[in-house]
């Protein structure tokens, strides 16, 4: 704004200097025309007394109240705001011309020229004219080209107050044929809003050709200075209204940040308690509904939170930069919620997802154990109970007490073969307790059913035990009497036990189920199988002199004319029970051949499963790799403008994204791998959870690093710094950068300071380090790098520039009341200040006085507010 100094009511006799200087100046007709002189007169009349109000007093003849220089002085005291020399009291003419003189000697000391025009007043009334040509140039009907005709309509008085004060003005209803009307509208108003004494005479200015240009040239300056003061105003609340609205835009950022970073720590922290939840199921479907659960929590679940956490990283790195380019502290969020806080939590979230998964799929294949060894207890118990059943009752029969001698030695032989089979059931015995012991270390859900069975099983042998010990005894005790014995039956009996027992096994061992987990394993059951078949021969040449056996008995019987009482007495074994048997063994075999063949196909098609997966993940694994090599790259030797490299690699970011089927696919096939129980891999060295985590790795790396250029816009708008000087700054962090890593250690630093044109000290450069790495971890980054040039080398607003400007709201006070924040901001900012300002507490404090200053310092992080 134009600082115009005639009738200036701050300097300390602007007006007076303008006035005379201006007089002497003046067109010699208009000097002898009275009506100038008196219009003259008046202005300057009222003029001083617009001064001398504020003193208490006035004048009304200017020619008579000033010839004895007191209110002359008085005049002077309030325009220069200083003390004059005590006046002379006296009446007598030397006491006038004396006070007369000190206020001439006064006006002199401050350099004020009584006689003529000189440049700077020229200047002076160019610059006021300017002022009101360019306030009023939106205005119809006004066009100010002079201080005389061009105000003679009011139109351009008007046009001024509307201008700043558009409350006190309707302008749109004032007329250009009607300008006393106007002129008296706009005198009024100024005398009562604005405080402007009404100086002028609207008659007068309508009545005269050519209105006087001083006159209107002293008033036109009280408008001035009456709206210098608003205007200085306006540009103090705007530049707090800035400050004001950088801060609330940080604060909410600050809140978002806080709580998304609550947000996603209290999903972590109850979601770790549900991944490290080890309660054990009772079945291999309850522990796959869990596994199913775990997919879903990856694939559902958790990618909107992996989102998140990289969101909030940029959030926070977004926000720093707008800290310090608007000169802020730095933002420290709550205790336990930095960026490093968050990583750290998700690192023990990573830990916990692993452990459960490899804790499910370790459950997985014990439960599945358990209920093969449950099944295979019960197969064996009940094998063991069908050839139980009835030998208690067998055992306890007195039938030798009435017998022959003959069938005495036939029930011996009989209880012979009889001791024979039990010897070979205990080994089945014994498996079905160590079975049963096995059940229990392994925590087996139905334990108490199993032990039960075992135990009658156990008991139940026992008892066998001591009856065939009891019988044989009893036998024995008869055998003295008896003689005579069949031993062909006795052959038969003892070859047909053991030979029933091998076929019972075998036909147990065709029906036994198995479980693998790898081509190895099955290929290891059928090289037993066949190894079984091929002692299939052996075992019936045994079964054909067993029926020989018996094939001979009924030849000598027949050859000596013996009649047969029916069944050998010493067996219960017939020919025809072995052929049955046999002849059952021989129908299990080529099912076994079957379940075996299909197991191993399903091992095949496993394989097939491994070799897809491990192609696709080496191909993922791969991809991924040249990426995360490929940023590092482009990070460091991005070209073109940054809005170039934003667009390339927000391009890139979306041609990464495109890649996602190809995860999509990767997925598809573990999840088949999970579902068909596959644990093991030989064909890759990838696992599932090392290629998710490298994923979210490439997609958090990329959007860092389009947030790191999106950050170097903000600096660049924000600082001023041309796209030359951001080329010149990344060329010399480059050429500093030996390792391509996007940072450097403090020496290769240095040297680019140096490099630069800063001279640098051992104490300059540790402040200068504490700036660039505050957390000390020796290296310096590009960004951190661009952040501390722009703050050298550029300008931004400060704690002292917010203070001066409340300031001027408050009038120069140390405090300022909510009335005047509310009168001269925005409300919701005002608002703002008076909920954040503290209480005034100084010496000249108010009621409701409130403190700026140290409000303004806390804007700055400059205090503990």
């Amino acid at each position: 704004m134009v600082d115009y100094h005639a009738a200036n009511n701050q300097s300390s006799a602007g007006g007076a200097q303008t006035y005379m200087e201006q007089e002497n100046d003046w067109d010699r007709d208009l000097l002898l025309d009275p009506a100038w002189e008196k219009q003259q007169r008046k202005t300057f009349t009222a003029w001083c007394n617009s001064h001398l109000r504020k003193a208490g007093t006035q004048i009304e003849n200017i020619e008579e109240d000033f010839r004895d220089g007191l209110k002359l002085m008085l005049l002077l005291e309030v325009i220069s705001g200083e003390r004059l020399p005590k006046p002379e009291r006296g009446k007598m003419r030397v006491h006038k011309i004396n006070n007369v003189n000190k206020a001439l000697d006064f006006i002199a000391s401050k350099g004020v020229k009584l006689v003529s025009i000189g440049a700077e007043e020229t200047s002076a009334k160019e610059g006021l004219l300017l002022w009101c040509q360019r306030k009023t140039a939106p205005y119809k009907n006004v066009n100010v080209q002079n201080f005389h005709i061009s105000w003679k309509d009011g139109l351009a008085f008007n046009a001024l107050i509307h201008r700043h004060r558009p409350d006190l003005i309707d302008y749109d209803s004032l007329r250009k044929d009607d300008p006393v009307t106007n002129l008296n509208n706009a005198f009024e108003v100024a005398e009562k809003h604005l405080d402007i004494p009404k100086m002028l005479d609207a008659e007068d200015i309508v009545n005269t050709a050519r209105p006087d240009e001083k006159a209107i040239m002293t008033y036109v300056s009280s408008f001035y200075h009456a709206f210098s003061g608003a205007q200085k105003a306006e540009t103090a609340a705007n530049r707090i209204c800035k400050v004001l609205a950088v801060n609330q835009e940080n604060e909410q950022m600050m809140e978002d940040y806080e709580k998304l970073a609550s947000d996603l720590l209290e999903w972590i922290r109850r979601t770790i308690p549900w991944l490290e939840n080890r309660t054990q199921e009772k079945t291999v479907n309850d522990m796959q509904a869990k596994q199913e659960d775990f997919r879903d929590y990856r694939c559902v679940h958790k990618p909107p939170k992996v989102q998140e956490k990289c969101q909030l990283e940029i959030s926070f790195n977004t926000l720093q930069t707008k800290l310090r380019l608007s000169n802020r502290p730095a933002f420290m969020p709550s205790e336990g919620r930095m960026v490093s806080d968050i990583n750290g939590a998700w690192h023990t979230l990573e830990g916990a997802e692993k452990g459960y998964e490899e804790w499910i799929l370790s459950e997985i294949r014990r439960l599945e154990r358990l209920e093969h060894l449950a099944e295979k207890f019960h197969q064996k118990a009940a094998i063991h109970e069908s050839w139980t059943d009835g030998k208690e009752t067998m055992l306890t029969q007195k039938d030798y007490e009435t017998s022959t001698l003959s069938e005495v030695k036939a029930l011996l032989r009989k209880h012979e073969a009889f001791e024979s089979d039990l010897a070979a059931h205990q080994d089945r015995v014994e498996q079905i307790a160590a079975i049963a012991q096995e059940l229990n270390e392994l925590d087996y859900y139905d334990s108490a059913s199993v032990n039960t069975r075992c135990q009658k099983i156990c008991d139940q042998w026992d008892v066998l035990g001591a009856l065939t010990q009891s019988r044989k005894e009893s036998l024995e005790r008869t055998e003295k009497q008896l003689e005579s014995i069949d031993e062909l039956y006795l052959e038969y009996a003892k070859r047909a036990a053991p030979f029933n027992n091998w076929m019972e096994g075998a036909m147990e061992d065709l029906q036994d189920m198995f479980i693998v987990h790898n081509i190895e394993e099955i290929q290891g059951l059928i090289t037993a199988h066949e190894q079984f078949k091929s002692t299939l021969s052996e075992a019936n040449k045994e079964r054909e002199a067993i029926q020989s056996i018996q094939a001979e008995v009924q030849k000598i019987a027949q050859s000596n004319g013996i009649k047969l009482s029916g069944a050998n007495p010493y067996t219960t074994i017939t020919p025809e029970s072995i052929d049955n048997k046999w002849e059952k063994a021989m129908a299990m075999v080529p099912l076994r051949d079957n379940a075996l063949q299909e197991e191993l196909n399903r091992q095949n098609s496993n394989d097939t499963l491994r070799a897809k997966f491990a192609t696709q993940a080496n191909t993922v694994g791969a991809y991924i790799q040249d990426k995360m090599e490929e940023i590092g790259r482009i990070s460091i030797e991005m070209n073109g403008t940054l809005e170039d490299q934003l667009t390339s690699l927000k391009e890139y970011q979306k041609n990464i994204m495109s890649y996602m089927p190809e995860i999509n696919k990767l997925e598809s096939f573990h999840q088949l791998i999970q579902e068909a129980l596959i644990f093991d891999n030989q064909y890759t060295s990838y696992t599932m959870e090392h290629l998710r985590v490298g994923w979210e790795q490439l997609l958090t790396t990329i959007a860092r690093t389009i947030n790191e250029v999106e950050n170097q816009i903000l600096t660049r708008d924000a600082k001023g710094i041309s796209q030359e000087q951001l080329y010149e700054y990344r060329a010399s962090f480059n050429h500093f950068d030996k390792k391509r890593s996007g940072q450097m250690v403090s020496d290769d630093f240095r040297a680019l300071l140096i490099s630069t044109g800063n001279s640098l000290g051992d104490g300059e450069f540790s402040r200068i380090m504490g700036i660039v790495d505050p957390n000390g971890s020796g290296a310096v980054t590009f960004q951190a790098f661009i952040d501390f040039m722009s703050t050298e080398t550029t300008d931004t607003d400060t704690a002292d520039q917010v203070i001066a400007s409340f300031k001027i709201l408050a009038a120069d006070k140390n405090y300022i009341t909510a009335e005047e924040l509310r009168r001269e901001l925005p409300p919701d900012q005002a608002e703002y200040c008076i909920a954040r300002m503290a209480p005034y507490t100084g010496h000249d404090a108010v009621p409701g006085a409130l403190d700026y200053m140290s409000f303004s310092t806390a804007l700055y992080g400059e205090s503990d507010l």
